[in-house]
């Protein structure tokens, strides 16, 4: 791993799970870390419900669009996220893997989305403390 880390947050439609904790990371480790996100069949927007549930929290994610998945950038990101969803990815030697298992905010509205928002802010938190730990 450099010395700034690169995560890459994966989900099928890369429209609502791997934006929301994109955001997070984004707003938790400001520019210690690289962001990225992407998906296998990428939506044509974000899940309104996601961009919502973010904003309650002082996060805008409507600036992001749903990207496809490059190998380039799998290869690139020192730690690959998928979100459960089934979605596959390149393996690389070296290159940390893990699986968030989460609910699905498609076609779900707010009231849904937040519980999801949340479990992903504290599964970015964790990540976080273990990929710039703060002395």
């Amino acid at each position: 791993m450099s010395d700034k880390p690169s995560v890459l947050f994966v989900c099928v439609h890369n429209a609502g799970r791997s934006q929301m904790a994109a955001g997070w990371l984004r707003h938790l480790a400001g520019d210690t870390v690289e962001v990225r996100s992407a998906g296998s069949a990428p939506a044509e927007t974000i899940n309104p419900a996601a961009v919502q549930a973010m904003r309650e929290v002082g996060i805008d994610i409507t600036d992001q669009t749903p990207k496809r998945l490059e190998y380039a950038t799998a290869e690139s990101s020192d730690v690959i996220v998928t979100m459960g969803c089934g979605d596959t990815c390149p393996v690389f030697p070296g290159k940390r893997y893990e699986d968030w298992k989460l609910d699905d905010p498609a076609g779900k509205g707010v009231d849904a989305v937040r519980p999801i928002r949340d479990e992903i802010r504290d599964r970015v938190q964790a990540l976080l403390a273990d990929l710039v730990p703060t002395d």
